[in-house]
């Protein structure tokens, strides 16, 4: 059963906005480190101010994040990720017209790249600190119905040891979490 709080991204406006390396970049930086400015983006991705503006711009027209009024003061704007669904799900290309699946290659290609740097920093991270790293790898042999079943209690399983930043205890810490399963046969 999916959780209340699970959404499917099946707008292609709004996949397109998260295919864009830069705003992935950005919304993972405010996902992990909380609020900042687009200066502040800039001078950690490498950016002009201007590109940051534009690329938040959009992640805000999207529903992905949102300015935070209190805290900005004249051309000084901050953002924070926006409250939302914490269970983001991809359509599978058969929920999408076919002029829009190319915009679903594009979020997959992009997001392949960020695990293999993520991966390549695995053995680092482990011999730093072991007790924060986990990895498993294993086959499985089941029904379509076993796995969609799988599936559904692994994210209710990841939302339930979850918290939202602002709701984490002190020791919590951000950590990357990825499920890849496809069949072995083919």
């Amino acid at each position: 059963m999916k959780d209340e709080e699970s959404f499917l991204l099946d707008d292609p406006a709004r996949l397109k906005a998260l295919a864009h390396p830069m705003r992935r970049l950005m919304l993972r930086h405010l996902s992990v480190h909380g609020p900042a400015t687009s200066t502040t983006l800039g001078e950690l991705l490498g950016a002009k101010t201007g590109t940051t503006s534009y690329h938040l711009r959009q992640l805000e027209k999207y529903g992905f994040i949102e300015e935070i009024p209190e805290r900005s003061t004249g051309r000084e704007r901050w953002w924070r990720r926006a409250e939302g669904p914490r269970d983001l799900r991809l359509p599978t290309p058969d929920q999408l017209a076919p002029e829009d699946r190319p915009v679903l290659t594009e979020f997959h290609r992009v997001g392949l790249e960020e695990d293999l740097k993520l991966f390549e920093r695995l053995p680092g991270l482990y011999e730093r600190d072991p007790h924060w790293v986990k990895a498993s790898r294993g086959l499985g042999r089941m029904t379509r119905a076993e796995f969609e079943e799988f599936f559904e209690a692994y994210m209710a399983l990841l939302t339930k040891h979850s918290h939202r930043a602002e709701d984490a205890p002190p020791d919590a810490r951000p950590l990357y979490i990825r499920l890849f399963a496809f069949p072995a046969d083919d």
